[in-house]
């Protein structure tokens, strides 16, 4: 008897905690910092806000940093060797590249990139 009042009321509390969190979403005005492209960034950086951004590797600077450029203005990105995922990307590759401003005082903000894709 015991042990079916338990589950009883472990399965009413899991039905209770499923609710509320259905309804624990917030969908109206934010003050969050979203960019739409490199300009916007560099007019106003804060960081690690989080980025997608689309348009093209142009340089080479050092072993992991990098120029890019959406047609609005050119950024450093640093991209892991890993975050290429075996894709070949020149100045003229079109990709996707999503990660975090990296906003430091004494220097130009950039962008330390999570992931990449060539958009075909």
């Amino acid at each position: 008897m015991l042990k079916k009042i338990a589950a009883t009321l472990l399965v009413a509390s899991g039905v209770m905690c499923a609710a509320s969190t259905a309804q624990a979403q917030y969908t109206g005005p934010s003050q969050a910092v979203s960019y739409k492209n490199v300009a916007e960034i560099l007019k106003n950086p804060v960081d690690d806000t989080r980025v997608t951004l689309r348009g093209k590797i142009i340089n080479r600077i050092s072993n992991d940093m990098y120029q890019f450029t959406d047609g609005t203005g050119t950024i450093k990105v640093e991209i892991d060797e890993e975050d290429f995922a075996g894709q070949r990307v020149d100045a003229n590759t079109q990709v996707e590249i999503w990660g975090k401003v990296d906003k430091d005082l004494m220097r130009a903000p950039e962008i330390d990139v999570k992931r990449l894709t060539v958009i075909r």
